[in-house]
């Protein structure tokens, strides 16, 4: 664990994560000596390097686990830490992976706003997508820039709008983090070990 000179850690590192691993806190950081969110701590796992953006987490899942770190409490947090290692390498190649993570956030928005019709068809959209990109021929330039449109614009407001219902439920502390769970195992499941995709080197 990290500290500024003169300041001692302000919590002890969850159990089962390197002690070297900056200390969990919410948004963004400088440095690591101000503590780390998830992403930045799968980063620095991954390649050292400080950045909530890394080239070995899928963007879609990485902007899913920012939102989690940054909306849940300390406790949560700090329970949602061992992550880390999974995260830093959770990129599943197939062009269909983030329309069906983006969809099963809005499946799970929709547990708790079942007569949002917004969120239904936000939903049918996602699946429709999924179905039609896991069928597809392998990607090529013309694909994955259309797939980045699709990431950078529906699909990052779909991800917003239903992650927005999951953070007002009562039980978000709950809810946000066993749906981040559930999304790391799938995106370990589907991951190849290749190198990373270059349509998404920026997950902003």
């Amino acid at each position: 664990m990290t500290a500024l000179p003169g300041r001692r850690a302000s919590v002890e590192s969850p159990a089962g994560v390197p002690d070297s691993l900056p200390v969990p806190g919410r948004f963004a950081h400088l440095h690591p000596d101000d503590g780390a969110c998830l992403m930045e701590a799968a980063a620095l796992l991954s390649s050292g390097r400080f950045t909530d953006s890394p080239a070995g987490t899928h963007p879609a899942l990485a902007a899913l686990a920012r939102v989690v770190n940054d909306s849940v409490g300390d406790d949560a947090r700090r329970a949602l830490w061992p992550l880390t290692a999974d995260l830093a390498d959770a990129r599943p190649a197939g062009r269909d992976y983030a329309p069906r993570l983006v969809g099963a956030v809005v499946d799970a928005a929709r547990l708790v706003r079942p007569a949002s019709r917004r969120l239904a068809r936000h939903g049918r959209a996602c699946r429709a997508r999924a179905a039609r990109l896991a069928a597809a021929p392998p990607d090529g330039p013309v694909s994955r820039i259309g797939d980045l449109l699709w990431w950078r614009g529906p699909g990052r407001r779909h991800l917003e709008q239903a992650l927005g219902v999951l953070c007002a439920a009562p039980d978000a502390d709950k809810r946000l983090p066993g749906l981040l769970r559930k999304a790391v195992a799938e995106a370990r499941e589907g991951t190849g070990g290749g190198a990373p995709s270059r349509e998404f080197r920026c997950n902003r």
